[in-house]
């Protein structure tokens, strides 16, 4: 079965009661057993509800996993999976990671105890055996990385990180499993924030994470139930109605993307342009030998922090928000926005950075509204 079919079939036959197309709200706290122990299934919202099994059953189909666990955001979803590490045990992540992450790495679990050590996402791909031992219980990866676009070799990153025992994340969310399925290439977790492309709408928070291991599945189900992180069934109802358009919204995307950084290439304003698309980008052989398509996220570089603080304050268009993924296209400056809590790592991002998420309108109009807002 292709990707756009299951999209729109795994987990979802019409209700058996009434027939009903689409996977109805199961809108309930708990469920009527028929005895003590014996019930249809299902017992209690937060350990299961039909809304969201449909929803782990499909998104783990179209990442090639056995096993799918929804969360209430991609940080829920994360912070279930550092609880697979135990203080005092060694984590390494990509330096070139989601502020969310880095702040709740090294301001959550290291003041715990918990050992990190940040690599660049070229020694990810290449030097990583340099950087792990027994004590290395994860490898966290990005690819392409939040905001700086970088690409991780992840076959060989896993490889590197299987060689002494270490367990491997792959944060998917900027691909979307529609333009890359890391479990194919060794990792043995895939995380989405579901916020994103997989929703796709701008109207919900969630997160999930797949796995075709069965003791990770039985051991992210228990901590699913004991820490309580589970998304509502509406929000599970509102990224089952995006998944189905996932593929067809993609497609739209990447191809404006592509038009969209070429434009800004040229552009004598604009420094650097990082997508992965265009030939100059240094990681664009491993996009293409690991990615279906090079994505729907652009940044680029202006002189300094004033220009491109102007720049994303001038579009009509382009909406000054935080996330991305959407059907509308967005525009920020990350250093200051969603990657504020990097401002003192070593590898803070630019002040000149500026991050596009490309939306599903007109890729001329949108081009327009950028070289009016550089223009100014």
């Amino acid at each position: 079965m292709k990707f756009e079919t299951k999209a729109v079939h795994v987990g979802q036959e019409p209700d058996s009661a009434t027939g009903a197309i689409t996977t109805p709200i199961y809108q309930t706290s708990t469920f009527v057993q028929d005895a003590v122990g014996v019930h249809k299934g299902y017992d209690y919202a937060r350990v299961g509800n039909p809304t969201r099994t449909a929803l782990q059953e499909v998104l783990a189909a179209l990442e090639g996993a056995a096993h799918g666990h929804a969360f209430s955001s991609g940080l829920g979803a994360a912070t279930t999976l550092m609880h697979l590490v135990s203080p005092g045990e060694h984590v390494v992540s990509v330096n070139d990671v989601y502020g969310g992450i880095y702040r709740m790495f090294s301001q959550v679990y290291e003041p715990k105890g918990y050992r990190f050590t940040f690599l660049a996402p070229q020694e990810m791909s290449t030097g990583l055996a340099e950087h792990v031992d027994e004590q290395t219980k994860l490898v966290w990866l990005e690819s392409p990385t939040n905001p700086l676009l970088n690409l991780v070799d992840i076959r060989a990153a896993a490889e590197a990180a299987h060689a002494v025992g270490a367990l491997v994340v792959v944060d998917n969310t900027f691909a979307s499993p529609y333009l890359q399925q890391p479990l194919e290439l060794g990792a043995d977790l895939v995380l989405h924030s579901t916020t994103k492309y997989l929703g796709g709408h701008s109207d919900v928070v969630g997160g999930f994470v797949a796995t075709s291991s069965e003791g990770l599945s039985e051991r992210l189900a228990f901590l699913q139930k004991s820490l309580g992180a589970v998304p509502g069934p509406f929000d599970c109802w509102l990224v089952l109605r995006g998944v189905k358009t996932l593929a067809v919204r993609m497609d739209r995307q990447c191809e404006s993307a592509v038009t969209i950084a070429s434009v800004l290439e040229r552009h004598p304003r604009v420094e650097s342009v990082l997508y992965p698309g265009l030939p100059s980008h240094p990681g664009h052989a491993i996009a293409a030998t690991q990615m279906r398509n090079f994505g729907a996220m652009v940044s680029f570089t202006l002189g300094n922090e004033e220009e491109a603080s102007a720049v994303v304050a001038r579009t009509k268009i382009w909406k000054l928000a935080e996330s991305l993924g959407g059907v509308e296209s967005l525009i920020e400056l990350p250093a200051r926005m969603t990657h504020a809590s990097t401002a003192d790592a070593p590898f803070a991002v630019p002040p000149s950075l500026i991050r596009l998420s490309v939306g599903l309108e007109a890729a001329e109009d949108l081009i327009d509204d950028l070289e009016a807002a550089l223009s100014a």
